[in-house]
């Protein structure tokens, strides 16, 4: 059997995202960089996963659906919002910065896949062109 090696990567190295609200319902998309990555996110950034991640806020609900063709995902969040922006004292009465919640999970991703990352940078060995000089 072949093994791939892969590395850990936190998701907004992958993808972006997205939020609104209604009432007290947070609606958050996840949004890949590079389609290779949304069969990652499919298999890693489940619906239990993100229920998982926001019950501290009293979410009851996580209904995960699949937008292929923007290789996204797009997760509602029932009672995510501390009684909505009418009703919650919170800071983030929308939810917009929720997305970033979300966005802080860690995925496992292929090395050969790790280029396309947003925060993917190459360790090099090349000598500076112009070396900074001695006094």
């Amino acid at each position: 059997m072949h093994e791939t090696s892969t590395v850990t990567l936190p998701l907004h190295w992958i993808a972006h995202g997205r939020a609104g609200d209604k009432g007290n319902r947070s609606n958050i998309s996840v949004i890949a960089y590079a389609p290779e990555f949304y069969p990652i996110m499919k298999a890693q950034i489940t619906g239990e996963r993100v229920a998982h991640l926001f019950r501290h806020r009293g979410a009851v609900r996580v209904a995960r659906y699949e937008i292929p063709n923007l290789d996204a995902l797009n997760f509602v969040i029932d009672e995510a919002l501390e009684g909505g922006v009418n009703c919650s004292l919170n800071l983030d009465g929308h939810g917009k910065a929720l997305s970033f919640l979300v966005l802080s999970l860690q995925v496992t991703v292929p090395v050969a896949l790790q280029k396309l990352a947003k925060g993917f940078k190459e360790e090099t060995n090349k000598e500076q062109k112009n070396p900074p000089s001695s006094p």
